[in-house]
């Protein structure tokens, strides 16, 4: 479907204050649009998190050394098709791109149930990767063009908290085909996030999207005005640079603090349960909060800062549980999870504003793409870096990380100054 022209606006006229019984739905008809295509997917997505691991060692019997050698390489693939994705947003518009991206990554993941072969396996999982991460910045390319640009971090905050719970939701679905630990459990697990990217393709069409129409280069501009490509703009390379350095908090808390709390402390194991469920229920109820104020670019660096410096903390807390008691211990790690999903929900306001406010309209696509590769080379050196630092050195590499975090929490003030200052020369 192709997107409204530049001056049809996709938004409504703001409706009356919602009812009491209506607090958890958004206010806005887009958002909730919007809010429906997410859980679809991000249930699907969970479903298949939580059994993908599993299946290709237990089901598709390929080793946990060779799925974490296609994973990684998947991840590769990954972080070389953000861009290029990004840039066809621009070109054929948001929707359009997004809904082709979906049919073709229902189709991978259908194709899992096919893969008999080692190198099949990873040559599908490369291109399920490609097209994921590429829908990701595709599809933060379609906030920007359908959500009003006053409110679209906080109503991306709203996604994100739907988000959460439809993972949840998903996951604890997919506890049953763990427990059964069949080659059918996994494959049902699988099929249905398969379907779930056939329903996200089917609602995108009721999505309203405004795209802004590209300029012809030196079409009236002089060109010491015209807007450089994102992959020439140095200021927001540096942001996505540091928004990426705390997008590594996520393996922390995904791999770091499990294993630290097994192979390094006296704390319980059925502890990294509620740890987990103390991030998410505080990221879904915290995540939009964050995001008030973070309009203007000089408050969303001062919110990712805070963000940084949470997550510095939440390291050094996290390396002083070794050696406790068990009761001390706990306690301890309950403590790093609550700083580490304080700053989480900071770090990740401030991104995704310095995100759109730092990149220009007309190349909403192709900026978002470079931000996406950068969170998705993070994504995949994570579990690599966590293993050298924390898990290797103990206290010394929680404190390098913490370090790390802290550094690039109080950069981003100053880049982003530089960012402003840059501005008229790379965006009109």
């Amino acid at each position: 479907m192709t997107p409204s022209a530049p001056t049809a606006s996709p938004r409504t006229p703001s409706p009356a204050p919602r009812p009491r019984h209506a607090r958890l739905l958004h206010r806005d008809p887009i958002v909730r649009r919007l809010a429906w295509l997410t859980l679809v997917n991000a249930f699907g997505n969970g479903l298949f998190m939580t059994v993908s691991v599993l299946f290709f060692t237990r089901s598709l019997d390929f080793g946990a050394t060779r799925v974490g050698l296609g994973l990684t390489a998947a991840g590769l693939c990954g972080v070389l098709a953000s861009v290029p994705a990004g840039r066809a947003a621009d070109r054929w518009g948001a929707k359009r791109v997004l809904m082709a991206l979906v049919v073709v990554e229902a189709a991978g993941m259908a194709g899992y149930g096919l893969v008999r072969s080692y190198p099949v396996f990873v040559l599908l999982a490369c291109g399920v990767t490609a097209v994921d991460r590429g829908s990701a910045a595709v599809r933060n390319t379609l906030y920007a063009q359908a959500l009003s640009k006053e409110t679209r971090v906080a109503d991306r905050a709203y996604l994100r908290a739907v988000t959460n719970v439809a993972i949840g939701a998903g996951a604890s679905l997919a506890a049953l085909a763990l427990q059964a630990d069949t080659r059918p459990a996994y494959l049902a697990a699988i099929m249905t996030d398969a379907a779930t990217f056939v329903i996200v393709a089917l609602m995108l069409p009721s999505i309203p999207v405004a795209a802004p129409q590209p300029r012809e280069p030196g079409a009236g501009t002089p060109a010491a005005a015209r807007p450089r490509g994102a992959l020439r703009d140095l200021p927001f390379l540096a942001v996505t640079f540091l928004s990426s350095l705390l997008v590594l908090q996520f393996s922390l808390i995904e791999i770091g603090i499990p294993l630290w709390l097994v192979q390094s402390t006296h704390a319980p194991r059925f502890l990294i349960a509620p740890l987990m469920v103390t991030n998410t229920v505080l990221v879904v109820l915290l995540q939009v909060r964050a995001t008030r104020g973070t309009e203007q670019s000089r408050r969303a660096a001062r919110a990712f800062r805070r963000g940084g410096l949470f997550v510095a903390a939440f390291c050094l807390v996290a390396a002083a549980a070794r050696g406790l008691s068990p009761v001390a211990a706990s306690l301890v790690l309950v403590a790093a999870a609550v700083l580490q999903a304080v700053g989480e929900v900071l770090s990740q306001a401030g991104a995704w504003a310095l995100s759109y406010e730092l990149a220009t309209e007309e190349s909403m696509g192709a900026y978002q793409g470079v931000f996406n590769a950068g969170s998705a080379a993070a994504l995949m050196l994570g579990p690599a870096l966590v293993t050298v630092t924390a898990l290797s050195h103990g206290f010394a590499g929680w404190a390098v990380l913490a370090a790390l975090f802290g550094l690039a929490g109080l950069a981003m003030g100053p880049t982003v100054a530089w960012a402003q200052r840059r501005r008229p020369a790379a965006a009109t």
